[in-house]
């Protein structure tokens, strides 16, 4: 069964760090590029950063870059987000998905979505 579990979120001050972990099974995970996906209340889900299938390529949207590092472990089928230097306006529910291929334009291949994980950041 298809499952994305995201965890790490939380409450953080501005400037404050965080990891965000997507745990995956069912999937073919050493096949698909990865992406984490955000959505902020009244806004549309979008992509922030992307992994290539093998993670010798990353790629960042320009409002993380430089801030966010996602990486993956492929023995342990699972993607992470380092979030550094945090602001207000990265306050979203934050998910992981599998694209249909690598880059932050990547759709996602599958409809399900796990529940995501709430990061808060406050001034």
């Amino acid at each position: 069964q298809l499952q994305f579990v995201e965890s790490g979120g939380g409450l953080v001050q501005s400037g404050g760090s965080l990891r965000l972990s997507c745990d995956t099974s069912g999937l073919h995970f050493g096949y698909y590029p990865l992406n984490w996906h955000r959505q902020a209340p009244d806004n549309e889900r979008e992509s922030v950063a992307s992994i290539s299938n093998l993670g010798q390529r990353t790629a960042y949207a320009e409002s993380v870059k430089g801030r966010f590092i996602i990486s993956r472990d492929n023995v342990k089928e699972s993607v992470y987000l380092q979030i550094n230097n945090l602001r207000p306006d990265d306050t979203a529910v934050y998910y992981c998905n599998a694209v249909q291929r690598f880059g932050v334009d990547g759709v996602a291949v599958f409809p399900y979505w796990g529940r995501g994980t709430q990061v808060t950041v406050s001034p």
